[in-house]
């Protein structure tokens, strides 16, 4: 078998990948980067009314969500695409979708089909709301699940109205919880020696997502609001101007506090009973603020960095993402990770950040063309040429 990467953590394992977007391509992306063999399936040209959703085949989205893996085009709604996806399966770890949760169904694909023809198969399954439910069969789209989920309630500055989030934080919630799902089911597989159904959606990887401030609201009955750049609940942590731009001030406990005031001059500032403790500071915000907005403004944010890391005080600059891959440290971590594709050339794409001793993450190949490994795949369960020719001229394929 020809395969696409060098990891070798998941290199026993071949994934069957029907998904489009983000959340599902992000899942198998995962397992593709530490060595599954992922096979792309998607619908000949022109069959699929959303045909690049993601933009341009050879754009960087599609670059970046889909390397390392294989294409193989397959028309679903043919009784022979059906057929060859079919015999996939019983060679398939796991079957990663994520239609409408009626499609699968319609199409007899879901769990309790997959398992007649391999009872070691998993089945993951991605919705935007759930596979059952009210909401089942509504379109799902992360800014969506954004507004529902309860993240664009708490972005922004108060009285400014709701704020999305700058980047698609519910599709890849779900999209990380789902390899994490089959990553736990694989684990299992290996004491019972069977697959089973797994399912989240970009609705609860949202609402898991908020973490802390949901569950201000579960224990305590509190509504989290907006808070702008500040933290909901320390003070002073947030954004602060310079005398050049902007930094980000992280003073969490009573000793990070003390050495603030260390680090700005003003020693005195450690006995003001106002500031006195965290709930001090967090109950006098605005006028803790007050102190130190003039003070930071009176040195560049480099000088300020500086400053603030010689005295143990947390901080960092605020970059533009440019900026960000300059970074020394961001260029030491290697995340802007090199990968050579036909059409574009020497690229980057967004690395793994996680990182294993034996077996890391590795991107050789680049994104696939549509159907790319389609007649090399198609070989490998038992087709001849011909066979293949046939159903290319039908176009299962």
């Amino acid at each position: 078998m020809s395969r696409p990467t060098t990891s070798d953590a998941l290199k026993h394992i071949r994934v069957l990948d029907l998904t489009r977007v983000r959340a599902g391509p992000t899942c198998c992306r995962v397992l593709a980067d530490f060595g599954a063999d992922v096979i792309k399936i998607e619908a000949p040209p022109g069959v699929d009314p959303n045909e690049g959703i993601n933009g341009p085949r050879h754009g960087y989205d599609m670059l970046n969500l889909h390397r390392n893996k294989r294409s193989l085009t397959l028309n679903l709604k043919m009784p022979e695409g059906l057929e060859i996806f079919r015999e996939l399966v019983k060679g398939a770890d796991a079957v990663v979708e994520n239609f409408r949760p009626d499609v699968k169904a319609r199409l007899d694909i879901d769990y309790e089909a997959l398992e007649k023809l391999n009872p070691r198969i998993i089945l993951a399954s991605i919705s935007g709301f759930g596979q059952d439910g009210p909401y089942r069969r509504r379109a799902g789209f992360d800014q969506i699940a954004q507004g529902m989920g309860g993240l664009m309630s708490v972005t922004g500055h108060p009285g400014e109205g709701p704020i999305r989030a700058g980047t698609a934080v519910a599709d890849s919630t779900a999209g990380l919880y789902a390899a994490t799902g089959i990553l736990i089911a694989l684990a299992e597989r290996e004491r019972s020696g069977r697959g089973q159904w797994l399912h989240t959606s970009l609705l609860q990887a949202q609402i898991a997502l908020l973490d802390f401030q949901a569950a201000r609201y579960l224990v305590d009955g509190d509504v989290p609001q907006q808070a702008g750049n500040d933290h909901p609940y320390s003070t002073p942590m947030g954004v602060v101007a310079t005398k050049d731009g902007h930094i980000n001030l992280g003073v969490g406990g009573d000793g990070q506090w003390r050495s603030l005031c260390d680090a700005i001059g003003r020693p005195d500032l450690k006995g003001a009973a106002e500031f006195a403790t965290a709930d001090d500071r967090y109950e006098n915000r605005a006028a803790c603020w007050a102190v130190l907005k003039p003070i930071f403004a009176e040195k560049t944010s480099a000088q300020w960095i500086d400053i603030l890391e010689d005295n143990g005080v947390p901080a960092g600059p605020i970059y533009d993402v440019g900026e960000m891959f300059d970074d020394p440290q961001v260029r030491h971590l290697g995340i802007a990770a090199p990968v050579h594709h036909h059409a574009r050339g020497n690229v980057r794409v967004v690395g793994q950040p996680l990182v294993l001793s034996r077996t890391p993450a590795s991107i050789d190949t680049a994104a696939p063309d549509a159907g790319e490994h389609t007649e090399t795949i198609l070989k490998e369960i038992g087709l001849d040429d011909g066979r293949i020719a046939e159903l290319r001229s039908k176009g299962a394929v």
